[in-house]
């Protein structure tokens, strides 16, 4: 047979107390706030993780996030190589296809290719250039900035939406409250 509340108190010397006479709890008054110790922390609480460990569980956390957000494509979407071409003319500016391939980081041949399937597309226009007529300036069309922008608010919508559903509402607070830093972070880096 489990043993009562009141059981558990007579065995420790405790009065048993009748449920009806039972009184609530009082909290204590809160203590002072402990003065922060000589390695910026308070003493009874974990130290701050170091800042390697923090780089890499960010890396860990961040890295998956951007690469799903990236990699979510409906059917007739771009590549990522062809978003980021234009990325890089809505960002700089008209600019030949070679400039975009050392931009990029890729062979002036892959692109070629990019570029010319982009103009197919209708999402850039190819215009000889004004000082040197032997080249050809790639600038962004009004239908590749329209899909730019819709490209972009739906990753915003399927962002927003899992903060929504996974985060509750002081879990946002927090994650609103390292943006800052992690702004900071990333123009350091």
């Amino acid at each position: 047979m489990a043993a009562s509340s009141s059981d558990e108190h007579q065995a420790h010397g405790e009065p048993a107390a009748h449920p009806e006479h039972r009184e609530t709890a009082v909290p204590a008054p809160a203590a002072p706030a402990a003065p922060e110790g000589p390695t910026g922390h308070t003493p009874g609480q974990a130290p701050p993780a170091p800042p390697a460990r923090i780089a890499a569980d960010l890396r860990a956390a961040l890295g998956p996030l951007v690469r799903r957000l990236r990699q979510f494509r409906p059917d007739g979407e771009l590549t990522l190589s062809q978003t980021s071409a234009l990325v890089r003319l809505d960002r700089e500016g008209p600019a030949t296809a070679s400039e975009l391939a050392a931009a990029e980081g890729i062979r002036p041949q892959s692109m070629a290719t990019i570029v010319s399937r982009l103009y197919e597309r209708g999402l850039v226009t190819r215009e000889p250039d004004p000082d040197d007529g032997r080249r050809i300036v790639v600038a962004l069309s009004d239908a590749g900035r329209e899909g730019l922008r819709g490209a972009r608010q739906e990753k915003a919508r399927r962002l927003t939406h899992a903060i929504t559903e996974e985060l509750t509402p002081e879990e946002q607070a927090v994650l609103a409250a390292a943006l800052p830093l992690l702004e900071r972070i990333t123009r350091r880096v």
